[in-house]
């Protein structure tokens, strides 16, 4: 996919939506357009954090393993973001991301991500609410559990 319609596509996700066209450009030049199969690992819980990812289409599932149960604690959907919350943390990954049937993702570097969100207040305000929302998210389905 050129830059045009990438920069065009990472529009449409919240976080970026207030980019410059050459912010999005430079998003997209330093990422990689991956395709995973269904049921394929993302990353692992634990994983070493380089990178957030984008959901350009499909779906994910996000697992957590809890005294060697696997729990499954949300759905990942078009233009989601993930992966972000290890490199704000610089920690390991928190959970395990996997394939729903075959999605098509954009792995952002995690410098330019960082920098990025570092350099314009509009998407270091998005993530707040982002990273609040699955926060919110997460323990409410922990909660249902228990």
């Amino acid at each position: 996919m050129e830059l045009d319609a990438l920069a065009r596509t990472l529009k449409k996700v919240p976080l970026f939506s207030n980019l410059s066209v050459s912010a999005l450009k430079l998003i997209a030049f330093a990422s990689d357009r991956l395709v995973f199969k269904d049921r394929e690992v993302i990353f692992k819980q634990g994983d070493r954090a380089d990178s957030a990812f984008f959901i350009e289409s499909g779906r994910a599932e996000i697992i957590v393993n809890e005294n060697g149960q696997q729990i499954s604690l949300n759905k990942l959907e078009q233009y989601d973001l993930f992966g972000e919350m290890a490199l704000f943390l610089r920690s390991g990954r928190s959970a395990t991301i996997v394939a729903i049937g075959t999605m098509v993702a954009l792995k952002i570097d995690g410098d330019t991500f960082l920098k990025m969100v570092t350099e314009n207040p509009e998407s270091a305000l998005g993530v707040m609410t982002s990273l609040s929302e699955k926060v919110i998210n997460s323990s409410e389905h922990i909660e249902k559990l228990t």
